[in-house]
């Protein structure tokens, strides 16, 4: 479109297809006659041609894809640092270079002060190869869900810290001694992912889903080894304790979903990792004889009432042949419509105004009564996911605050409301590597990781003594952990310097 810009509808001047790669997830499995695609063609004059990957096998095969030399045009849920190993090949493309294309992205990125977290997906080249999902504000959804029921029996106020939390679950465990009041799951394939990245954060350091070997320390201006953190030994003690006390499962860091959902439904469980739909469609269809249960507010620790900083989502990698197509201009404008722009956000959420929600004059927006999505319209007939093919994983990322809290339940818009004090984190600088020195640091890297991960588990199972923390460290440190520590300090100095 050549008169395209903010606040226009894209529409291409002629009909046209682009391939892209799709994950599709086992509870909305994908649908040729969705009306996401309809509508989505009858609005762009743009059909997608999707290569069906499974969920489970998604990363794993969009790496062999790429690899291979000739993916789909468009490829969506790509975490920071997954496109790493496609950079140097030229296989994806630098699309930082192409946001004049993109007027929506450019929009929302300076009005939300995007940028100091846009500038650390850059590579050693200065540019990005991702296009992420971009929200207003920090979005904590993970919590943990706790039976409301056995708190009110109890009369046990809600926790607003991990101790606590250790309070609670003392109580609990005295009420009810042949159960485990806290099983998690979340276990696999990444051992703790979500428990070690909430708590992590509250102390001031990484875990879990969101580990790095190196973190940022604002007091030093330094990225500092993770694993050997003072703050990073606070709380595998915190863990350990819990274990030991029999208020921990053991299992929560091995166990798969439905081990822990199983747990949840025979009643040995009263306290499991949750977010918003999982509170809605996992757990409370499996609650029997009255009881009930609900999130908690991101519990607080020894580094204060903080979230986490990011406001960056999954999100698409091009390729690098897209370039060399006579509808390139159009692929970018088209992505940037449906992505960025706040008409096209709001269709890949909410769908086809008049059919699957309706909106007011204060332009609150209503799923239709017979479409429900997370618990809104309980007992509807259709779902908003399943049989439309709208709010998928595929399409919709980031948004407005606005946007985001529209299709919340009251819960959930309380629980944000609870947790909206939190200060998130800084924004740690951007380091990024070269070439040769990516090399290097991914043979360092990966094994570190693992030998924290693994040494992590034992000390907070108990197979390994705490007493022996100053051993593990010098063990990392013959793993090579300060060499990559030095190596990541070096590149961010680097960076400043070359962008002052």
């Amino acid at each position: 479109m050549a008169d395209y810009a903010i606040g226009a509808q894209f529409k291409a001047t002629e009909p046209i297809t682009f391939d892209m790669l799709y994950s599709d997830h086992t509870n909305y499995p994908i649908k040729n006659d969705w009306l996401f695609w309809q509508e989505l063609t009858k609005r762009t004059n743009v059909t997608i041609t999707p290569s069906v990957v499974p969920a489970s096998d998604y990363n794993q095969k969009r790496g062999l894809v790429v690899s291979a030399g000739d993916p789909p045009f468009i490829i969506p849920k790509v975490y920071a640092g997954h496109e790493a190993p496609f950079v140097a090949s030229g296989a994806v493309l630098p699309v930082s270079d192409y946001l004049d294309l993109m007027p929506h992205f450019k929009q929302k990125a300076d009005k939300w002060d995007m940028w100091p977290q846009l500038d650390r997906q850059r590579q050693e080249d200065g540019k990005f190869y991702i296009l992420p999902g971009m929200h207003e504000k920090v979005w904590q959804d993970y919590s943990l869900a706790v039976r409301t029921d056995v708190m009110q029996e109890l009369n046990l106020p809600t926790p607003k810290t991990w101790d606590e939390l250790h309070t609670t679950l003392k109580a609990m465990k005295a009420r009810y001694p042949d159960a485990y009041p806290f099983s998690d799951r979340f276990a696999v394939p990444n051992p703790g992912g979500n428990l070690l990245n909430m708590i992590s954060t509250a102390y001031g350091t990484t875990g879990g889903w969101g580990y790095f070997n190196t973190t940022w320390d604002a007091d030093t201006q330094q990225f500092v080894l993770t694993g050997a953190m003072p703050e990073y030994k606070a709380m595998v003690t915190y863990l350990h304790t819990l274990v030991a006390e029999g208020l921990l499962d053991p299992e929560s860091f091995t166990q798969n979903d439905d081990q822990a959902k199983q747990k949840l439904a025979a009643g040995k469980t009263l306290v499991i990792s949750s977010n918003a739909q999982n509170l809605v469609n996992d757990y409370r269809p499996l609650l029997k004889d009255g009881a009930t249960m609900a999130k908690i507010p991101f519990l607080a620790g020894p580094a204060g009432e903080v979230t986490g900083y990011t406001r960056l989502e999954s999100g698409l990698m091009i390729s690098s042949k897209a370039r060399e197509s006579e509808n390139f201009v159009a692929l970018m404008q088209f992505i940037d419509w449906l992505f960025y722009s706040d008409a096209g956000q709001e269709f890949a959420k909410w769908g086809v105004e008049g059919v699957t929600f309706t909106k007011d004059a204060a332009g609150k927006r209503t799923l239709a009564p017979d479409v429900d999505f997370v618990g809104l319209n309980p007992g509807a007939p259709k779902h908003l996911q399943k049989d439309f093919g709208f709010q998928g994983g595929n399409f919709s990322y980031g948004g407005s605050t606005e946007l985001l809290h529209s299709m919340f339940t009251t819960e959930e818009q309380a629980f944000q409301a609870a947790i909206a004090h939190k200060t998130p984190i800084p924004v740690p600088p951007p380091a990024p590597l070269t070439d040769e020195e990516r090399e290097q640091a991914t043979l360092w890297d990966t094994p570190l990781k693992d030998f924290v991960t693994q040494q992590t588990l034992q000390f907070i199972l108990g197979q390994r003594d705490l007493g022996e923390w100053d051993a593990y460290v010098a063990e990392l440190n013959a793993k090579n952990g300060p060499a990559l520590v030095d190596l990541t300090n070096k590149a961010r100095t680097r960076y400043a310097d070359q962008n002052k």
